[in-house]
């Protein structure tokens, strides 16, 4: 049987790393679609080869073969395990972690697989990150990340004057960091709110008289549902209605992605203290 579960990460990773998490396929081949986050990934299979995601600007659709077991790493935009070049030449590549890595990996994968189980294969995978990888962060670009955030909206120039930055200059960082341009990645993570606010089965706020996925997503800074629904196509290939099987409480697949979106609904609760409610 299919299963996908996310968890909270561990240490010092909680500042590079959204989620992590383990799925399995069961007797038959999986049709996984992997959507945007803004970061980068790492799909660990047991017994296989590791994978590095780049960030993503559309779907990526993978099968995953049958009785499978892969342990995946998510990273925050703008935090990455460290590489040889600035992840705008990574945007929508799936590597060979052995090609970023070299020979560790070989001994990582033996590690992983004499571990016993999924389970304790991920603290592995884990604890190598936390000594080996420590986020190499851009203080810099985790500031402008947080300010692109869906529940705080501003203009790319605004941003920009915030970190004394040109817009030029701004886009260059955030391109070599994170993989995309600012606006690109506004729009990734406003996408990302949303999901978040759906997984939640949140309430919409009834600002201009819109409630159930209308209201998401004007709660969430799209102008209404239509803007909403070509973003959706654009970033997944699917209406939010394919998407969300015509529920806001959970995606199709059925998966729980609640630890994915915790970093967004805390931000939002955060604002909503602060009584700046989008």
């Amino acid at each position: 049987m299919e299963s996908y579960v996310e968890q909270a990460p561990v240490g010092v990773l909680a500042g590079v790393v959204r989620t992590v998490w383990i799925q399995r396929t069961g007797d038959a081949s999986y049709v996984q679609r992997h959507l945007p986050t803004g970061g980068v990934e790492i799909h660990f299979p047991i017994g296989g080869r590791p994978q590095l995601v780049g960030p993503l600007t559309g779907p990526a659709v993978e099968v995953i073969p049958a009785r499978t077991t892969i342990v995946g790493v998510r990273f925050l935009p703008g935090t990455a395990p460290p590489l040889q070049a600035g992840l705008d030449d990574l945007v929508d590549q799936r590597l060979d972690l052995t090609d970023l890595w070299g020979g560790l990996v070989d001994r990582l994968v033996e590690t992983m697989a004499l571990a016993g189980t999924p389970e304790r294969a991920l603290m592995v995978l884990q604890r190598h990150l936390e000594r080996e990888f420590r986020g190499r962060t851009d203080p810099l670009m985790g500031e402008a990340v947080r300010a692109l955030m869906p529940w705080q909206p501003v203009t790319i120039d605004a941003l920009a004057d915030q970190l004394a930055l040109s817009a030029s200059q701004l886009r260059r960082r955030c391109l070599r960091s994170v993989g995309v341009g600012p606006k690109v990645l506004q729009r990734t993570l406003r996408f990302q709110g949303f999901l978040a606010l759906a997984q939640a089965g949140a309430s919409a706020s009834g600002r201009r008289g819109a409630d159930g996925t209308a209201g998401l997503a004007i709660d969430v800074g799209y102008a209404d549902q239509a803007h909403l629904s070509r973003e959706c196509l654009r970033l997944t290939g699917l209406t939010p209605t394919q998407l969300l099987g015509g529920t806001v409480d959970r995606c199709l697949c059925g998966h729980d992605h609640s630890a994915s979106y915790r970093p967004f609904l805390q931000a939002r609760f955060v604002q909503d203290r602060a009584g700046h409610r989008v």
